[in-house]
């Protein structure tokens, strides 16, 4: 048995679908400790805590099943996906803590492999490794639990955007296109280095750079496709305008999605927007690679107009297919998205 072959989902295409999740949590008691700066509440990247005026921790958790054959790459993108939260908050990462659960069944090698992974995006990304907690499980899932600091004014919310701001995607869609394809042996060599490069790049880079320019909003596209994370940063204040001509995308993820290559977590994407945005004018093909999940997606960024070209060119140094997709509208629509 291989190692992708034991399980039957991977990756942030696996999430719970962003409408059941918020029926769960909408039956959980409300917050009362005023030093929880963002709870679960509020829909955001991650759980903000004030330690004291100057001083906030940014705690997050993320892990799932694995979407690639390679082991050691399977940890390194699982890292690099559950460190991202803290960077689409703004913060700077202090350590983590392993989440491994594991058949015992499988070569023990593998999971050496995984943890090692995940270890070298924790040290790229400066930060400590200080231990965690595994179990034996019917498949293998691997994660982090994550700690960062951010001064409690300083943070990034992800639902907090202006009118006539401009909207950057940081990183190129089409990853969950790209692995159906791998799994059924379509995808090019091309495309699937592409996918798996982009999966293990660290939003670090981008999210360095925030604090210089006036951004808004932020929030990193994941499981909930763009459209998905879209609709949480426009909330109930603001509607965003997506250009799909603009769209920065994987090699070959527009064919994979003409070839129907879709998955069941952008079906479960295309439900929870199907009230928020109307595609009846957008081909099949870019539909499916706006609802597509995005395992260690890109930041989507609302920044100010006037500081727009100045962010992505910073930005492009490091994220070179980092682009602009659209901007807030200078007024509420009647939907929260609206697709060009």
């Amino acid at each position: 048995m291989s190692f992708l072959s034991s399980c039957t989902s991977g990756g942030c295409g696996a999430k719970i679908g962003a409408g059941e999740l918020a029926t769960y949590l909408a039956k959980l008691p409300k917050n009362s400790d005023p030093k929880l700066l963002v709870g679960f509440d509020r829909a955001d990247d991650a759980a903000v805590y004030e330690l004291n005026d100057e001083q906030a921790l940014i705690s997050t958790v993320d892990f799932f099943s694995p979407m690639v054959e390679d082991p050691r790459m399977f940890g390194r993108i699982a890292a690099a996906n559950a460190l991202s939260d803290i960077y689409a908050m703004g913060g700077k990462v202090l350590y983590g803590l392993n989440l491994v659960c594991f058949p015992q069944q499988l070569d023990k090698e593998i999971l050496a492999e995984i943890l090692a992974g995940g270890a070298e995006k924790v040290s790229e990304a400066g930060a400590s490794l200080a231990g965690g907690h595994s179990i034996y499980d019917h498949e293998p899932k691997y994660g982090l639990a994550v700690t960062g600091l951010v001064h409690p004014e300083k943070f990034l919310r992800n639902d907090t955007p202006q009118p006539e701001d401009v909207l950057i995607l940081t990183k190129a869609l089409g990853v969950g296109l790209v692995q159906s394809a791998v799994r059924v042996g379509l995808a090019s060599e091309e495309a699937t280095a592409a996918a798996l490069a982009s999966m293990c790049h660290l939003n670090k880079y981008a999210a360095e750079k925030l604090a210089a320019y006036p951004v808004h909003a932020c929030t990193d596209v994941t499981g909930f496709g763009l459209l998905g994370h879209a609709s949480e940063m426009a909330g109930t204040e603001q509607t965003l305008i997506i250009d799909t001509a603009a769209l920065p995308l994987l090699p070959d993820a527009l064919h994979y999605a003409e070839a129907y290559l879709a998955t069941a977590g952008g079906e479960r994407n295309r439900r929870f927007v199907t009230d928020k945005v109307d595609l009846t004018e957008v081909p099949p093909a870019y539909q499916e690679l706006l609802l597509d999940p995005q395992t260690s997606g890109g930041l989507l960024i609302s920044v100010a107009a006037e500081a727009a070209a100045d962010l992505l060119q910073a930005l492009q140094v490091d994220d070179p297919a980092a682009a602009i997709i659209g901007m807030v509208a200078s007024e509420r629509g009647a939907k929260p998205l609206v697709i060009l």
